[in-house]
């Protein structure tokens, strides 16, 4: 079972993100560009997720991921329940939004500086 302090150092550590507080809800940012969210009692995470294969991940596992609410289907983005997560995949999933937001040359920078994943 994933929690926010599980991924919550990734928010400062992937380079150029930051995190802020938005009306009470904390999210990780690179620029003014949103790649996860949580929700205010911090059991849901929003990330960016491809937008065509969004679908496929949301039927391969209902349990963990839901699509987000109808007027957010225009964005790259999916819903995650915090709670059916384990700490890894919770991991894994931040540093995937993050890279959906940052020049390739940072994810393979990333990549080199981290083999075996953000694990």
């Amino acid at each position: 079972m994933a929690v926010v302090d599980d991924v919550r150092p990734l928010g400062s550590e992937l380079e150029r993100s930051y995190e802020v507080f938005v009306r009470g809800r904390l999210k990780f940012r690179v620029k003014q560009i949103v790649y996860v969210a949580f929700s205010l009692d911090e059991t849901v995470k929003g990330f960016a997720f491809p937008r065509d294969e969004r679908a496929a991940l949301v039927a391969s596992e209902p349990q963990k991921f839901q699509l987000p609410s109808t007027s957010d289907l225009r964005f790259h983005w999916v819903h995650a329940d915090l709670a059916a997560l384990d700490p890894t995949e919770a991991r894994e999933l931040v540093v995937d939004a993050w890279r959906m937001v940052v020049p390739q040359k940072l994810s393979r920078a990333y990549d080199l500086a981290h083999p075996s994943g953000p694990g």
